[in-house]
């Protein structure tokens, strides 16, 4: 785990040029990363970090280079990826709004599969807590370990862990788990643990929790999880199995009627913000944010296979409205406005248009409702495939003559810390004549860019 570093600011220039319309451009081609657009994954949500975690994206290529990454709140990640935290270390992972998992200390997890049927991951040492709020009929979600595969087949609450002994335990707080090892399959209900050896030298055994035991580990998850308005009652283990959904955000928070479940990050919605019905987008999401306050101005950019250039944002809700919906000015306040709750949500790692501008500047703004966006993903050169028949020429979006609206950044400063508080204002006007999109704009910019990178 030595050596957790960020991405260098080629790496990130790199594809910005992609994302502006070079071509030529060929990033980490060392690696034969593949992806297939009928294949594309959706994307998890790294939700809270403690202590040291990193994030290896490397798990695809064919060289054994790692490439770690400094694990941060609100990283997307995706099939391919490794989590890993040290020691004195957790961090918390949305795969959706309700279906969530909590890595402990000196744990390492990899994501094998996230569609929309099927999430995947395999648990290569440590222990960890998954929280299943929703599993659809004849849907899966699964937790590899070396002694074999667990099989989550209902909602409930679950720890699986790596022993020092070489062995593996699944343990169901709530809920029904199916366990297949070498030795054969066996079932845990709530309330029971079931001990699998990874050499295959003795069988499985079925024993059950502790009350006293079982109700100290399910109440340190909910601590940890919920540590503003958890009030201690799953201490007692009854408590927990008399309303083990207390809980449960879909529940509790009135986010979730006007957005997916789908999505991970609705929860902190209530929170941060408030529900008002907006003209013709219905109910839409208000931050409680000060006075000129923009969206996509708070954060980073990084560059994530296969979907590329992605903003990284700090403020704690700024997960679904950056990679979901669009945004629009009303009333003079920024609102998001989400797709609707009984829609397929689509992941976009980011719903920005790129600005081409004069000198050494670079800027974007917010998709409003009714731009054009092209889903693409990038394949091993680092050329963009889009998932519609041609790429999407934006001649005008909604939010770019918005006072404040638009982010402007010297490229030397693409790659660092986005703050609105040191960002330079830009007259609207500055834009009145821009073109985004036309490609040969799109080219000098890259030209710019490739001599920055290269001294």
């Amino acid at each position: 785990m030595n050596g957790i570093k960020t991405w260098s600011q080629l790496a990130v220039i790199g594809v910005l040029f992609l994302v502006l319309g070079a071509v030529g451009i060929a990033l980490w081609s060392k690696h034969a990363q593949t992806v297939e657009a009928s294949a594309l994954p959706r994307a998890a949500r790294i939700e809270h970090v403690s202590g040291a975690v990193g994030l290896d994206r490397s798990l695809d290529s064919k060289t054994k280079d790692t490439q770690w990454i400094e694990a941060e709140d609100n990283t997307p990640i995706s099939v391919g990826d490794r989590i890993y935290t040290k020691e004195q270390a957790a961090t918390s992972l949305a795969f959706s709004g309700r279906n969530f998992a909590r890595l402990n200390e000196n744990t390492a997890l990899d994501v094998l599969a996230l569609a929309d049927e099927q999430t995947q991951v395999a648990l290569r040492d440590g222990s960890a807590v998954f929280d299943i709020g929703s599993l659809a009929t004849g849907n899966l979600f699964e937790v590899a370990t070396p002694c074999g595969a667990v099989d989550l087949t209902e909602p409930g609450l679950y720890q699986v862990e790596i022993k020092d002994d070489g062995n593996a335990t699944a343990t169901a707080f709530s809920g029904v788990a199916q366990v297949v090892g070498q030795d054969g399959t066996g079932r845990i209900e709530k309330g029971e643990t079931l001990t699998v050896s990874c050499a295959g030298s003795s069988s499985a055994t079925l024993s059950r929790v502790e009350p006293r035991a079982a109700g100290e580990m399910v109440d340190h998850y909910y601590r940890a999880r919920y540590p503003r308005t958890y009030d201690g009652r799953y201490l007692s283990y009854d408590n927990y199995l008399n309303d083990p959904f207390y809980y449960d955000p879909y529940r509790r928070f009135a986010s979730y009627q006007y957005v997916s479940d789908d999505i991970p990050g609705v929860e902190d919605l209530d929170e941060y913000g408030d529900w008002q019905q907006v003209g013709d987008y219905g109910q839409c999401w208000r931050p409680r944010v000060d006075s000129g306050w923009a969206p996509y101005q708070a954060g980073y950019w990084t560059t994530d296979y296969p979907y590329g250039l992605t903003w990284i944002s700090a403020e704690p809700w700024g997960y679904a409205p950056y990679h979901y919906g669009r945004w629009t000015f009303f009333s003079n306040q920024w609102f998001w406005v989400p797709d609707r709750a009984r829609t397929r949500p689509a992941y976009s790692p980011a719903l920005v248009a790129f600005i081409p501008l004069p000198t050494d500047r670079i800027g974007w703004v917010a998709l409003g409702p009714g731009d054009p966006y092209a889903p693409r993903y990038y394949d091993s050169n680092w050329t963009p495939r889009y998932l519609t028949r041609t790429a999407v020429i934006q001649e005008r979006v909604i939010n770019l003559n918005v006072p404040g609206a638009v982010t402007v950044v010297n490229v030397h400063g693409f790659t660092g810390i986005v703050d609105r508080r040191s960002l330079a204002r830009v007259d609207a006007q500055q834009f009145a004549h821009v073109r985004l999109g036309v490609i040969e704009r799109a080219l000098v910019g890259a030209r710019r860019f490739q001599h920055i990178a290269r001294a």
